[in-house]
């Protein structure tokens, strides 16, 4: 009965600050994997030897292919100055002198992971684009000056950007704290977040199971929506929500989140205490949030990535419109953030935990400074990083952050398929081990020298399949006579020549019908060898050229030359019956292709015909039927108008004058002719 209400239980999701009571007084603290601290100071390790990492040296401890300082051994030379000249070589040097012990190479490659470790990461392209590039102005420092430098700021303490020791107490550890209880069955864990749990907290791990139980908070009742005021019974007009002072209700435990980025910004106050809602009928636990705001301005280039202030940090000059734009919109969202947080300061600095998550050197310049009258300070021990990758800066994703920190992880493990992976592992690095083995020894065994008549055979090959692809037949005749091959050489290596293993057989498979005639009638080619497939030479023919040239062949060779009808070549076929079976064919063809043009010549007049009934047809359709009217006569007057038509005046004036002229002597004449 127990077990049937654990498993209920787990049904829904568990609130870490909200367990039931028959899973949180028998949690008890799983042992927690093991990892190496990340630290930015130096390590106090030793560095791992070969003797320690289990790999057999012989003779003395020391060769000219090892490193004593960072304790590795090399294959060759080679890799030995490259070492040398390699940063974590120098860095050892610098902890030699300074008397630390040095870090070895996996400890080093932490090292330098923290250089650009950010509070959070994010996995959408929208948040990485925005944030990427904003340092791409300031020249880069290499990796061990950087490192060095960091170290520096770290020991000295006064640099503002430098975490403080008791930040890093959980550094290199699991994010996840398990749990297991002897009410689920032993397969079956939970998992809590360590970023929960405060520094000191975590540092005592014996007394994380009485931790969690004092910091269980009972729910609340979901509040009653209040009556709305009326204006005219207060006298006045409600104030806006910006000038309404902020309160955490009943004063419990809260966190403040917020992320940045892209232009982005996202920030929340939110009360750990749960609230008792109804969901489908059964009582469910819901999120209170005291105060939430989000910004957005435009300030990363698009299409490229970083701010408008990383590009101008690297000396060129850029004054479009659109920088302009995002110059101002950068200044105006660093005023709007850092007056939010002024305005809430009183609600953060009672945070139990701030959550935040900035990327790149601007973003955490906007939140953390140095300016006056700062609200947050990346020396506060409350500061945390989200332990999971996050997305924009949105009010919804600070939702979805929130819960994934509360909500308890429940791990169900398949005993059997993590037995199976852990044989699979073994097996595979038992069998890289041996390949690794088996090539580092010197092998015994040596290519055998081919011989001088397999040299021959492979030249002679190399060439006799050239010329046969090239249909070169009296190349190919001249080459077998030259150097006395016989017309069914086999090529070398055989393996290789499977399919075509002789001439007869290459030329059939290439369509090659000069070689087949040249080497059946003059060469003497035996058409009856099969290769590996059991096939003559003339079942690899791909056309009927091909064919006929062993029918030629037949008919120019006599019967008894080979066993042609065991080498599956037809009947002979002499030279006149392919000329006439050629001209026949043409002679078909060109009365095909004369039928053809004929009929289509036909064709194209007829559809010409139907062309021009069609738009007589629709002439008609149009304008009706009808005789076709004569062009209307024009009188003198017009016929001259129609004749000056184009002309210039002097043109008009001269033929006027002749007109004139024309018609004076008309009269003239019958005037004399009158008398």
């Amino acid at each position: 009965m127990a077990q049937q209400t654990v498993d209920k239980v787990l049904q829904r999701p568990l609130y870490v600050f909200d367990l039931p009571e028959e899973l949180l007084y028998t949690l008890q603290l799983k042992t927690q994997p093991s990892a190496a601290p990340l630290e930015d100071g130096p390590h106090t390790s030793r560095p791992a030897t070969p003797s320690d990492s289990g790999e057999s040296t012989s003779g003395s401890s020391t060769s000219a292919t090892s490193c004593t300082l960072c304790g590795q051994s090399f294959p060759t030379v080679l890799d030995q100055r490259s070492h040398v000249r390699s940063d974590l070589h120098a860095y050892n040097l610098k902890l030699k002198l300074r008397g630390r012990e040095a870090v070895t190479e996996s400890e080093f490659e932490r090292l330098v992971e923290k250089l650009d470790e950010s509070l959070s990461g994010s996995d959408t392209d929208e948040s990485d684009d925005s944030d990427e590039g904003e340092e791409e102005g300031k020249p880069k420092d290499s990796t061990l000056s950087a490192l060095l430098k960091r170290q520096a700021k770290l020991t000295n303490g006064d640099a503002e950007d430098a975490p403080t020791r008791q930040r890093k107490q959980g550094a290199g550890k699991a994010p996840l704290l398990w749990f297991s209880s002897p009410k689920l069955a032993s397969n079956t864990t939970l998992g809590v977040y360590r970023a929960v749990f405060a520094n000191e907290e975590q540092e005592e791990a014996n007394r994380l199971v009485e931790t969690l139980q004092r910091k269980q908070l009972a729910p609340k009742p979901a509040p009653k929506p209040a009556a709305k005021p009326d204006p005219e019974d207060e006298g006045g007009v409600p104030l806006p929500a910006s000038m309404v002072p902020l309160s955490n209700g009943s004063g419990g435990p809260h966190y403040f989140m917020c992320m940045i980025g892209g232009g982005h910004f996202a920030a929340m106050l939110v009360s750990l205490t749960p609230k008792l809602t109804k969901k489908a009928g059964l009582d469910d636990r819901a999120a209170t949030v005291i105060a939430h705001k989000t910004f957005h301005r435009y300030t990363t280039r698009r299409k490229q990535g970083g701010s408008q202030s990383a590009k101008d940090n690297t000396g060129k000059s850029i004054s479009s419109a659109g920088s302009s734009l995002r110059r101002y919109n950068e200044v105006a969202l660093e005023t709007e953030i850092r007056a939010l947080l002024q305005e809430w300061k009183t609600l953060i600095d009672s945070a139990n935990l701030i959550f935040v998550r900035a990327s790149g050197s601007g973003n955490r310049r906007t939140l953390f400074g140095p300016y006056e009258d700062q609200v947050l300070t990346q020396k506060d021990t409350r500061l945390r990083g989200f332990p999971f990758n996050t997305r924009r800066a949105t009010q919804a994703e600070l939702m979805r952050a929130f819960f994934e920190l509360t909500r308890v992880k429940v791990n169900v493990v398949d005993e059997a398929a993590l037995a199976r992976q852990a044989e699979e592992a073994a097996a595979a690095a038992a069998k890289a081990q041996a390949q690794a083995q088996a090539a580092s020894r010197p092998s015994g065994l040596k290519v055998a020298k081919p011989s001088k008549a397999d040299e021959e055979a492979l030249l002679h090959t190399t060439q006799l399949q050239a010329l046969i692809r090239r249909s070169k037949a009296p190349a190919l005749l001249s080459y077998l006579q030259t150097h006395s091959l016989a017309a069914d050489f086999h090529f070398f290596p055989p393996d290789q020549n499977r399919h075509a293993p002789t001439p007869l057989h290459l030329a059939a498979s290439s369509n090659s019908p000069a070689c087949i005639l040249a080497l059946l009638a003059k060469a003497k080619a035996d058409p009856t060898i099969q290769n590996t497939d059991s096939k003559y030479p003339f079942d690899l023919a791909g056309d009927r050229a091909t064919r006929d040239a062993f029918r030629l062949a037949r008919s120019q060779l006599s019967e008894a030359a080979f066993a042609w009808d065991q080498g599956n070549v037809p009947p002979p076929l002499s030279q006149p019956e392919v000329d006439a079976r050629a001209q026949r064919e043409a002679a078909e063809q060109a009365e095909e292709n004369s039928a053809e043009k004929a009929r289509r010549q036909r064709e194209t007049e007829r559809l010409r015909e139907e062309e021009k009934a069609k738009m007589v047809q629709g002439k008609e359709d149009k304008f009706g039927k009808g005789r076709l009217l004569s062009k209307p006569t024009l009188t003198a007057e017009e016929r001259r108008a129609e004749d000056a038509r184009g002309m210039t005046d002097e043109m008009r004036v001269k033929v006027e004058r002749e007109r004139r002229a024309r018609a004076a002597e008309e009269r003239m004449k019958k005037l004399a002719g009158g008398r």
